[in-house]
């Protein structure tokens, strides 16, 4: 057991995306190329989990859909968006008319918008053996997996009207098709005529079990009276339910669906639901999206929340930052930290000449202090103004000369070009953009002459953590500059000369459950 229990956090962002499926991926791609700052919430329960590949998205056929995840995640990251394991239980409005989204661990989140990704759960059938080959042997639609069992023996299971809809697909793909009555279907229907007329095998009768062959896979359909009906891949309509019960709070009430088979979630041209500020994408929609549709109708919606976030800031004459917003919260209690320097600081520049000194991500102002104590000339940066009025006033307490610059570290021309000797972030956090601006805005501030130190923690525990489903933080690290981005940006330029870069333990003294250090030293040569 770690011997720091994790602490519930509060987070702030302009939209809080429920779903990291398809939908809820797309959406907040577009929602971090429009610089808004976005936080994905996936509960890893993807309708078509139990599927091995997905079909009929352009440029990605046939594509596991797990990869296909696996790399929205990446894109979303790459503008810095959050993509973090967890459950939403309960959505509510805040005094000031935002959310909060309360998670299953504790954590929350507060944001301007929500986008409810949340998908659908299938129901299927109570017939025994079927769910054992649900996304496999048993299939729901033609579009989807019809290819794949092509000329093989189909046998659909009719349980509701809106089940004859897909026949005549599957007697496309197979003259071995065979329709079983099991439920809601008269069998004088006149379209059950149209298809015995079509060549259509139509059997009246309830199913009992799917029999499974000893490979495996299913061999046949096994009705009440015993008969079996032999076959290699069976269709079954499901019925849905969608995952709306955090939204319950807000008043939101799925609606029932026009096929008579579940429910869904209305939402007007723009995704948005009857609860304002509340939007919705993907299969809470509408359950005949494929991933490629859920994907398009997610990015659509991502665009409309932009231009609502847009239009209610235009109103306001303002450009505000949840990033800032979030960090002006942290810093707006009783100090985290203990106003020490960092200990590695410390170590790396204690023997340095004293000059200008940039901190990058200042915080509490515990490394801007004791480096204006050595003597050096001191700006120390953070997004936050509040960080940075504490700064000022343990400057001032210490009559001690600390510059305060307010800015975001991935601002276009955020610090002064090539000014400073030393250039510090310690366990910084700067989003990530695929252009690295802020990696380069540190990097062009050096002086000739002057060092680079980046430190950061070891992010290998909390891997760990991550995969093993425990203590999850309520940060995504893979959204933010890690110190491997300033290592290759290096590389590149034959000034700069790497002198540190090795992970370490971290200085005694620190109440952090990091242990190890990961430190990057570099040089900006002279010459």
């Amino acid at each position: 057991m770690s011997e720091h229990p994790p602490r519930t956090v509060e987070r702030h962002c302009d939209v809080a995306v429920i779903g990291g499926s398809a939908a809820g991926l797309a959406a907040a791609l577009q929602l971090g190329r429009q610089r808004r700052s976005v936080i994905v919430i996936d509960a890893g329960e993807p309708r078509n989990a139990p599927a091995a590949h997905m079909h009929s998205y352009l440029g990605h056929e046939g594509l596991p859909p797990s990869e296909l995840a696996a790399i929205g995640r990446d894109e979303v990251r790459s503008y810095g968006g959050e993509v973090i394991a967890g459950r939403a239980v309960d959505v509510t409005r805040t005094d000031d008319d935002r959310f909060r989204v309360e998670l299953v661990d504790g954590h929350s989140l507060i944001a301007r918008r929500v986008l409810a990704a949340t998908g659908l759960v299938d129901e299927l059938p109570d017939i025994d053996g079927l769910a054992q080959h649900w996304g496999g042997d048993v299939i729901h639609c033609p579009f989807c997996h019809g290819f794949e069992v092509r000329d093989r023996r189909i046998v659909q299971i009719v349980t509701h009207p809106m089940g004859l809809h897909p026949a005549g697909l599957f007697r496309q793909l197979s003259a071995r098709f065979t329709l079983v009555l099991h439920d809601g279907v008269d069998d004088g229907d006149a379209e059950l005529e149209v298809l015995r007329a079509a060549g259509v095998n139509v059997v009246d009768g309830r199913v009992r079990s799917i029999v499974t062959a000893d490979d495996g896979h299913v061999a046949a359909v096994e009705l009440t009276d015993g008969d079996r009906i032999d076959a290699d891949a069976v269709v079954v309509g499901a019925r849905f339910r969608v995952r709306a019960e955090p939204f319950a709070s807000l008043g939101l009430k799925p609606a029932e669906h026009p096929s008579g088979l579940g429910d869904f979630v209305e939402t007007d041209a723009t995704g948005a639901t009857a609860i304002p500020g509340l939007y919705a994408a993907g299969n809470v929609t509408d359950p005949s999206q494929q991933v490629l549709q859920a994907a398009a109708n997610g990015s659509r919606v991502g665009g409309m929340i932009s231009f609502s976030l847009a239009s209610d800031d235009i109103q306001a004459g303002a450009r505000p930052s949840s990033i800032e917003t979030h960090w002006d919260h942290r810093y707006g209690g009783d100090p985290m930290w203990s106003g020490n320097p960092n200990g590695t600081l410390v170590q790396e520049i204690g023997g340095l000449p004293a000059g200008r000194a940039l901190d990058v991500g200042a915080g509490e102002g515990g490394d801007a202090i004791w480096l204006a104590e050595q003597g050096w000339r001191v700006t120390a940066s953070d997004i936050s103004q509040r960080a940075l009025d504490h700064v000022a006033a343990l400057a001032e307490e210490h009559d001690l000369p600390v510059e305060c610059h307010h800015t975001d570290a991935n601002a276009l021309d955020a610090f002064e070009a090539g000014a400073f000797d030393l250039v510090s972030a310690q366990y910084v956090s700067i989003p990530r953009s695929p252009d690295g601006r802020g990696v380069h805005n540190l990097l062009g501030a050096v002086a000739p002459g002057g060092t680079l130190l980046i430190v950061s923690h070891d992010l290998e525990p909390l891997r760990r953590s991550l995969d093993q489903q425990e203590h999850l933080p309520l940060v995504d690290p893979g959204a933010y500059v890690r110190l491997d981005d300033f290592a290759t940006a290096l590389a590149e330029f034959s000034e700069w000369e790497i002198e540190v870069h090795e992970k370490r333990p971290r200085p005694g003294g620190h109440t952090s459950p990091h242990v190890d250090d990961v430190v990057l030293r570099a040089r900006h040569r002279a010459d």
